[in-house]
């Protein structure tokens, strides 16, 4: 791996560690949780029996994640709201989208 590489990786990796802790804190705000970011694992599921969230939860998730990252949610994006990692990933790849348009 050349350094140039090795940099990207290193922000790369650093931009979604700030994302995902950033995640963590507007779930925790909007949903009242009653946790810290750092007690959340990445790939906690949000549904049943990771944080036990239900259908309205996924609405105000929606929401929070429109507002806060500036992005559009679209219906078919719905099912990929399964934990904070996959969130992260939307997150990312419409960033990515908006980034190259």
């Amino acid at each position: 791996m050349n350094p140039h590489s090795l940099e990207q990786a290193r922000a790369l990796t650093a931009r979604r560690h700030e994302v995902t802790f950033r995640l963590k804190e507007i779930l925790i705000d909007c949903l009242t949780l009653d946790r810290e970011p750092e007690d959340i694992p990445d790939d906690c599921l949000l549904f049943g029996i990771g944080l036990g969230l239900d259908s309205v939860d996924a609405l105000e998730i929606v929401v929070a994640i429109e507002s806060n990252f500036d992005l559009r949610i679209e219906d078919s994006d719905m099912r990929e709201i399964r934990s904070i990692n996959s969130i992260v990933d939307l997150i990312e790849s419409k960033t990515v989208l908006e980034e190259v348009a």
